[in-house]
């Protein structure tokens, strides 16, 4: 499983706007400027991380974007899996038409990376955007 640079700059936003206090907001001319994040490409970022309720967008003059959840709701899986889709080591883990062995059922190696799999993910939702903010990892 390979973090994508669109995962990582999710995660870089929901850090960012973690770190305002509850309720404040940041626009994204701002958060692209703070992140190094092209605009065009943040605006696209922040339409994912919206449509799975991570972050909430308000209008006019003191608009911008806000957590929708306290940090400490919000995991990394949570935010990679709502910019990258469902988060697996091997694509048959999510869809049994791509095992290259072709058996009935899974094979050895589908349930060995199965377990693989559920420990990565456990661990993912283990760090929340509390304790990231915190510095405590």
């Amino acid at each position: 499983m390979k973090i994508t640079q669109e995962a990582d700059y999710g995660l870089r936003v929901v850090l960012c706007l973690s770190k305002l206090e509850y309720g404040d907001r940041m626009d994204a001319g701002t958060m692209s400027e703070h992140d190094g994040i092209p605009l065009r490409f943040l605006l696209k970022l922040i339409r994912k991380l919206m449509d799975s309720g991570i972050i909430k967008s308000y209008r006019g003059v003191n608009g911008g974007y806000a957590l929708n959840k306290l940090p400490e709701e919000i995991t990394v899986k949570d935010v990679v899996e709502a910019i990258d889709g469902p988060i697996s080591v091997n694509r048959c883990l999510i869809d049994p038409q791509f095992c290259n062995a072709k058996q009935k059922g899974p094979c050895e190696i589908h349930r060995a990376l199965a377990g693989v799999q559920q420990k990565l993910l456990n661990e993912l939702e283990k760090i929340n955007f509390q304790n990231l903010k915190c510095g405590k990892y």
